[in-house]
């Protein structure tokens, strides 16, 4: 099981199963939902996810018609992102997440409008773009 929260605890999730995806989102919406230089999410089932408290206190910012941001309207932290062209699945922002968790590969998507100022300094496959597997669920995600 995972568990996390946002910064102030008002908002608790957990995960009844593992992640299923592990990626580094270095597009511009990442970056400025995030403010910096990328978000590393974790794709989880929907099925599996809930809140524990405080889903009441969760935002929703629609950043595209295909995508929304859930994060507590009281400390900001994003919680997770809905990608809507991907029903069963939720990308939750590792940074919530309590505790070590097991990770698949990684990888780093949208290297190609990453922040000029930050270097990629591991080994990770590098997409330009979505991951090849992203992009058979995904359109264009971001710039």
């Amino acid at each position: 099981m995972i568990t996390g929260r946002c910064e102030c605890g008002t908002v608790k999730y957990q995960v009844q199963g593992e992640l299923k995806d592990f990626s580094h989102c270095h597009c511009s919406i990442c970056r400025k939902i995030s403010g910096a230089a990328f978000v590393t999410w974790g794709g989880v089932a929907r099925d599996e996810f809930s809140y524990e408290s405080g889903a009441d206190n969760v935002g929703i910012y629609s950043f595209s018609e295909k995508a929304d941001s859930l994060f507590c309207k009281t400390c900001s932290s994003t919680i997770l992102v809905d990608f809507k062209p991907e029903a069963d699945m939720l990308y939750i922002t590792l940074g919530t997440v309590d505790g070590d968790i097991d990770c698949p590969d990684g990888f780093h998507e949208f290297v190609g409008s990453k922040a000029p100022w930050y270097e990629i300094c591991d080994d990770l496959p590098q997409y330009d773009k979505q991951s090849p597997e992203d992009a058979e669920s995904i359109d264009e995600h971001a710039n």
